[in-house]
C-alpha cells in the first residue's frame, strides 16, 4: 500500500507544519504502508524567521525545504501519477496556503498550483481516497472547485478554541462548492462518497499529543476508504 504525501516546504509559518509532516509519515508507517514523498519545484513564496515572525530576505525553494522533512527521499510532483498510489495525503501549514495555492492572501478567490490541482484531482476521480490536515482541506476545496465534486470538509470547530478564523475559513471553502463541518481537534471528519478525510489538527488550540492523534485517526480512516 502506497500512500502519496505532498510537502509545501519546511516550516509551520511558511512551509509545511514540520509536526504535522512527520506524525503524517509516522501514521503512515504505523498502519503498515510505504510514504510516498512529493512537493512542487517551485521557489517558496518567502521566508519567514520562525522566532520573530518576519520575513527574510531571501529565497528557498519548495522541492528542496520539504526534503528536510522527507530526509531525501522526495520527488518533485511532476512526476506524481495517480495510478501509483491507493491515498493521498496534504498536510499543513501556512505552505499550503501561500506555496500550495494563494490562499493565505486571496483567500478562495485565489489560485492554487497547477500540479497540485491535477494531483488531487487524478485521485478523487480513480476513486482513491484523499485526506486533507490542518489548512490542507483548503487546498482540496480550490483543487476541486469547478469540477462538479462537492466534499465535505473540515478546518476546525467554532465551539472551541482556535488561534485562527475558523468561520471564515469554513465559509471561504464553501464559496469554492465544499460543505464545511465543524469539528475539533478530537474529531475528524469522513466524506465515504468522495473518500476524503479531514482533521483540524494545529487550526485548532492542541498540544502536541492531540494532533498526534488527531492524524493518526485520519490515517486510519484513510486506509479503512483504500
Amino acid at each position: 500500500m502506497k500512500i502519496g504525501v505532498i510537502f509545501s516546504g519546511s516550516g509551520v509559518f511558511d512551509g509545511t507544519e514540520i509536526q504535522e509532516g512527520v506524525f503524517t509519515l509516522l501514521s503512515i508507517k504505523k498502519v503498515g504502508a510505504e510514504a510516498v514523498c512529493f512537493a512542487p519545484d517551485i521557489n517558496q513564496h518567502h521566508v519567514i524567521n520562525h522566532i520573530t515572525g518576519e520575513e527574510m530576505n531571501e529565497t528557498r525553494n519548495v522541492l528542496v525545504e520539504s526534503a528536510r522533512i522527507a530526509r531525501g527521499e522526495i520527488q518533485s510532483l511532476e512526476s506524481f501519477d495517480a495510478s501509483d498510489l491507493d491515498a493521498l495525503v496534504l498536510p499543513g501549514g501556512f505552505g499550503a496556503a501561500k506555496n500550495l495555492s494563494t490562499w493565505a492572501f486571496s483567500g478562495p478567490d485565489g489560485e492554487i498550483n497547477e500540479q497540485v490541482k491535477n494531483a488531487i484531482i487524478s485521485m478523487v476521480k480513480a476513486g482513491k481516497a484523499v485526506g486533507g490536515l490542518c489548512m490542507g482541506p483548503t487546498v482540496i476545496a480550490k483543487a476541486l472547485e469547478g469540477s462538479g465534486i462537492s466534499a465535505s470538509l473540515t478546518v476546525g470547530s467554532t465551539e472551541a478554541p482556535s488561534p485562527y478564523e475558523i468561520e471564515a475559513i469554513s465559509q471561504g471553502m464553501e464559496k469554492t462548492g465544499a460543505t464545511a463541518v465543524m469539528k475539533t481537534v478530537e474529531e475528524i471528519e469522513v466524506d465515504t462518497k468522495n473518500k476524503i478525510v479531514t482533521a483540524p489538527c494545529y487550526m485548532m488550540e492542541a498540544d502536541i499529543l492531540q494532533v498526534r492523534n488527531n492524524v493518526q485517526k485520519a490515517i486510519d480512516e484513510l486506509v479503512k476508504l483504500i
